[in-house]
């Protein structure tokens, strides 16, 4: 089973992600409503994935991702927005991250997609 955490500032977001990912066989070990919570929380849960919403309020997700990529080997990232791929552009292929999936289509499926390379 994979861990996982989840930093997003939206707690219906999630609540439906941890369902979601929970019922597709991930182990969501913890969640954090901001960048600063969220880097915390990897120190000490060290999850196998994070999912990141790239809109936090502190901090943006991208500055999340690089500053998990200082220290050690870092979790694999995940970024999440509501907002539409191409409104990131090439920020979305910055070496920091596994991948990006919409929110709207987040699940344990997606994840696996990208972890396979597909």
């Amino acid at each position: 089973m994979s861990t996982i955490l989840i930093i997003d500032d939206d707690p219906r977001f999630r609540t439906q992600a941890r369902d979601l990912l929970e019922a597709d066989g991930f182990s969501v070990i913890g969640e954090a409503v901001d960048g600063a919570s969220g880097l915390e929380a990897v120190a000490a849960l060290r999850p196998d994935f994070v999912l990141l919403d790239i809109g936090l309020p502190d901090v943006e997700g991208f500055e999340v991702a690089r500053n998990l990529a200082i220290d050690g080997p870092p979790p694999l990232v995940v970024l999440t927005s509501s907002r539409d791929a191409r409104a990131y552009g090439r920020r979305l292929t910055n070496g920091h991250t596994l991948g990006f999936i919409p929110k709207e289509r987040i699940s344990g499926a997606a994840i696996r997609a990208l972890v396979e390379g597909g």
